[in-house]
């Protein structure tokens, strides 16, 4: 089973690139079978999530082929079951983006429930509530939601709770749909946004995403088009955390740096130097840490998948932080590896207080979910000695190259297999 091995003091100096955001890319594949005409996807990340959603587009007959490693083709005239149930798809939570896509093009589909990453309940019923708005009979039998209507037909539909998923899914149902749909209280995450403009580009009319209130005009068809997807904000405030726990200097290339501006903010005020320019952020830390506080929100608010970062960070600075998780109750599931390497962290409820220490110390540690994991590593990598870091399959549902980009940023990390292979890199850190 593949672990990485870290050896942990180096401060990470130089630039690195920033792919494709994945949670953007899953919704505007699943979007992309919505036309019978030939659609190119460029700055697709290669990771696994997107791996398994193209797998299961496969299954039931889109045809998907790379034109290269981050740009595809999606051609879905030759649909042939609108039923997807193998099992890599409860693997990752977008599986229900097909359940959108299908429904809004076909009026029908079956989707087996999704799964991902156990960071919490994540339930669906502002999905089904949407769909059923649209005028859709939707029920769950045997692990499968089933969704169907003989037409969809606009609505008003307000969210109970922001959800980025019920969004985005209801957003795909209501584009084919007669008439109008009003989507209120919806989320504003650029993701949501950057889908928008996909099915725009496609022939669909849609205003206001990037607002609490989105309108849709429904359409009778949609066309090809050819897309490039938004740089990953989530990947790339990932590695400006790891600019500010190594005491390094990273610039990330090729962001938005208004999607990555709760980031700034956050570390700006933990005493971190931030120079932005029209597609890069440089990060720079030669101080001493200072604590804060933060708490978890929707966009434009601090993202909850850079929580675990921020707390690695908080772990190793003056005096005492508090972070509160307002998004997933089971996100703080990392906080006993980060025990384990010295951190001095204690949870109630949905808060972790934070003592800040000195430093970490290398230990044998497990990823729990995908930006947990990455946040270890950072971890790991501001560590005196080795750290191993198991369940990277993890990490690498979200992350092309982790290990390898952080190499070149001067990181001693290897993915290793073996017992053989660890003492091999022992001895050549030292």
């Amino acid at each position: 089973m593949e672990q990485y091995a870290i050896k942990g003091g180096n401060p990470l100096v130089g630039e690195v690139e920033i792919g494709g955001a994945k949670n953007a890319a899953l919704a505007i594949l699943a979007a992309a079978a919505m036309t019978d005409e030939t659609v190119v996807i460029e700055n697709m990340p290669d990771v696994r999530d997107i791996n398994v959603l193209i797998q299961a587009m496969e299954s039931i007959g889109v045809v998907v082929n790379r034109i290269d490693r981050h740009s595809v083709k999606i051609n879905g005239s030759q649909i042939h079951s609108l039923v997807i149930e193998d099992d890599y798809i409860k693997k990752i939570r977008a599986s229900y983006y097909l359940l959108g896509a299908l429904l809004g093009k076909y009026k029908k589909a079956e989707v087996t429930l999704p799964g991902g990453c156990n960071i919490g309940s994540r339930p669906i019923d502002q999905h089904i509530k949407g769909f059923r708005a649209l005028g859709a009979d939707v029920c769950i039998e045997h692990g499968l939601i089933h969704a169907q209507a003989e037409k969809l037909v606009g609505s008003h539909i307000y969210l109970d709770v922001v959800s980025v998923g019920a969004t985005i899914n209801v957003m795909m149902a209501a584009v084919m749909a007669e008439g109008k749909t009003i989507i209120e209280n919806a989320a504003k995450e650029p993701h949501v946004v950057d889908l928008a403009n996909f099915l725009n580009s496609m022939g669909a009319n849609i205003k206001g995403a990037g607002t609490d209130v989105i309108r849709i005009k429904g359409v009778s068809r949609l066309h090809g088009t050819e897309y490039v997807i938004i740089p990953d904000q989530i990947e790339a405030g990932t590695f400006m955390f790891a600019a500010a726990v190594t005491h390094g200097d990273i610039t990330v290339k090729n962001v938005i740096p208004k999607h990555l501006e709760s980031i700034s903010a956050k570390l700006l005020e933990i005493g971190c130097e931030i120079k932005e320019s029209d597609d890069a952020v440089r990060v720079v830390s030669a101080k001493t840490l200072k604590h804060t506080h933060v708490k978890t929100l929707p966009y434009p608010g601090f993202p909850t998948d850079m929580q675990p970062q921020i707390a690695v960070a908080l772990g190793l600075s003056e005096g005492t932080s508090m972070v509160t998780e307002s998004i997933f109750e089971n996100r703080f599931k990392y906080v006993d590896e980060l025990t384990r390497m010295g951190a001095n962290v204690k949870v109630e409820g949905n808060t972790a207080f934070i003592e800040g220490v000195s430093k970490y110390t290398g230990a044998t540690i497990t990823a729990p979910d995908l930006r947990a994991g990455a946040a270890l590593v950072i971890a790991a990598l501001a560590a005196e000695g080795v750290t191993v870091v198991d369940e990277i399959k993890y990490i690498e549902r979200g992350y092309e190259d982790f290990d390898l980009k952080l190499q070149t940023l001067g990181a001693q990390i290897e993915k290793v297999e073996t017992d053989r292979d660890l003492q091999k890199f022992k001895l050549k850190v030292g």
